[in-house]
């Protein structure tokens, strides 16, 4: 029987706490659901990145444009010391691309164990490390998984409660907390909001998250990332009804705008 996280239940709150101490839990965890991999990715973190792409994931973004990392099972079950191994084989090449492994989804967090499996395996290796995460299961990274990784990549969503529930289908507050705990131990973030006219282009909403973010201390920029609707296929492929089809990408201005509200508070964008 493989040795895998339990998957997340459809009607689980995310941020239920794990059933199981984590320290030899973890340690014992061999094989995860990855749904695929890429290995020169550039928009990941700094530098070149080698990105593992977990499937499974609690939220039900509006506009997300990978769907089909929903659920676990849509991606294939691989060992831990199997994605260890390739990843060694670009370490080079990753070093010299001043670059690193981000674990990304999907939720990473939706596995947590073999998430950290994987991070402690590429600090063994030597190589940066990233987490790219929605937050929304932030209790179930424990302080050794967060020591594993050197920069996390927090999507929030949305700023209040309402707009990130009909959003996600999730509730805010354990994005918030998570925020606030990787800031209480001085962890790097980098902010990433993605701005969906109509939908998260509130002004007064993103002033506010935008004051949030600059009073943690430890955000090191923000990525502001046009709506696109490069997945819409996706969602006609899993015969779900895309409910932004008549949503436009913001214009340059807009981008502009928002990024300038974010510098406004001393906060830098990319």
């Amino acid at each position: 029987m493989p040795l895998t996280d339990m998957p997340v239940a459809p009607d689980r709150c995310p941020c239920a706490p794990l059933a199981a101490p984590q320290g030899a839990a973890r340690a014992g965890v061999r094989e995860g659901w990855v749904h695929s991999i890429e290995t020169g990715a550039a928009a990941d973190g700094p530098g070149i990145r080698y990105v593992v792409f977990l499937s499974g994931c609690p939220l039900r973004c509006l506009y997300c444009h990978n769907p089909d990392t929903w659920h676990q099972r849509n991606g294939r079950l691989a060992a831990a010391d199997e994605i260890l191994s390739d990843i060694a084989r670009y370490r080079g090449f990753l070093r010299a691309g001043r670059g690193g492994v981000t674990i990304s989804g999907g939720e990473p967090l939706a596995q947590p164990r073999f998430t950290a499996a994987l991070l402690r395996g590429c600090k063994a290796l030597g190589l940066h490390t990233a987490m790219d995460t929605s937050g929304v299961a932030g209790n179930k990274a424990d302080d050794a998984m967060l020591a594993d990784v050197d920069l996390v990549l927090l999507d929030i969503k949305a700023f209040s409660e309402a707009r990130y529930r009909r959003l996600t289908g999730a509730p805010l507050a354990p994005t918030l907390a998570f925020a606030h705990r990787l800031a209480a131990v001085g962890k790097p973030v980098w902010l990433r909001y993605v701005l969906v006219p109509g939908l998260t282009d509130d002004r007064r909403e993103i002033e506010a998250l935008a004051g949030f973010a600059a009073g943690l201390g430890n955000v090191e920029r923000v990525d502001v990332l046009p709506f696109h609707k490069l997945g819409e296929y996706k969602w006609a492929d899993s015969g779900r009804p895309y409910r932004l089809a008549d949503v436009s990408p913001p214009s340059r201005e807009l981008v502009d705008e928002v990024c300038g509200l974010f510098r406004s508070h001393g906060l830098r964008t990319a």
